[in-house]
């Protein structure tokens, strides 16, 4: 029922707002949970292994980031304080009012906005950093995965997190026929940090 809360944007369901404050990597931030959203009350383990192992090989300033499927908003606030122009998307409206919240209570410049996949994204991006609603089936999985492809920039990295149990190492077989350079580059109680990047000549 939780996930059909998440997806129905059930507007009769009870809010309970609450703050969650992390530091990862030296970066102090912040954002918002509330009942119907992924991961309520506190930073998924997933989520917090991605942010830190994520790396940027430059200066971010200048360069985008989108958070897809962005729920309450960690990956992209995470993004935005290191100095990253951000996209954050989902479908879930009440998740998309707590990104809006937090990144306007830190001064955060983020675009917030709803799309169902890449439905609404016309832009290109340095970074496409996910933790993909694996939930809603792998039909889904693989339009975010595999499309993100579309959006990014020549030489442009995808960056998701996924559980060996919910299909990772099938998944990357699959991304090494569309991406020119697929890596895991951490593994962690059974969670794959994966990279991909888009072929040079693209």
């Amino acid at each position: 029922m939780k996930m059909e809360h998440y997806f129905t944007n059930n507007e009769n369901l009870v809010s309970e707002i609450k703050r969650v404050d992390c530091s990862i990597n030296n970066v102090d931030f912040f954002f918002y949970t509330d009942n119907g959203v992924f991961s309520k009350g506190k930073l998924n383990f997933g989520t917090e292994l991605l942010l830190k192992t994520f790396e940027y090989k430059s200066n971010p300033q200048g360069k985008n980031v989108l958070d897809i499927g962005c729920g309450c908003g960690p990956i992209g606030i995470y993004s935005a304080k290191l100095g990253f122009l951000v996209d954050m998307t989902d479908v879930n409206k009440r998740a998309l009012h707590l990104a809006k919240m937090a990144s306007k209570g830190q001064n955060l410049k983020s675009n917030v906005f709803e799309s169902d996949a890449y439905e609404n994204i016309d832009n290109k991006y340095d970074y496409i950093i996910s933790n993909p609603p694996i939930r809603v089936g792998k039909e889904k999985l693989y339009e975010i995965v595999m499309n993100a492809h579309d959006y990014l920039k020549k030489q442009g990295e995808l960056w998701i997190v996924v559980r060996k149990k919910q299909g990772a190492e099938s998944l990357i077989k699959d991304m090494i026929q569309i991406y020119s350079d697929v890596k895991v580059i951490t593994k962690k109680k059974g969670y794959y940090i994966i990279t991909a990047k888009t072929n040079a000549n693209k």
